[in-house]
């Protein structure tokens, strides 16, 4: 069960939701509305893929320098902060 709540689990449930939304939509005699409702849908789920995907920062190097430290068994004072 842990390999689904992954940093790709919503990249799973984006496509379920997608073919679940454009099943119900386009299953009878789909008109030019429901091509639109669906193209937005999916057009709305990559928009937000694209702003809350994992990215590598530069940070990173320091959190593998930290994680070593924090093996060797000596006292780490981790300061939590936000780029924004």
């Amino acid at each position: 069960m842990k390999f689904l709540l992954n940093q790709y689990s919503f990249i799973a449930v984006s496509i379920l939701l997608a073919l679940t939304v454009g099943f119900i939509l386009l299953r009878n005699k789909p008109k030019w509305k429901d091509f639109l409702a669906f193209g937005i849908i999916v057009t709305s789920l990559i928009a937000a893929w694209v702003m809350i995907h994992p990215r590598q920062t530069l940070l990173m190097d320091d959190a593998k320098i930290v994680k070593e430290m924090i093996g060797a068994g000596t006292p780490v004072l981790l300061e939590f902060q936000s780029p924004y």
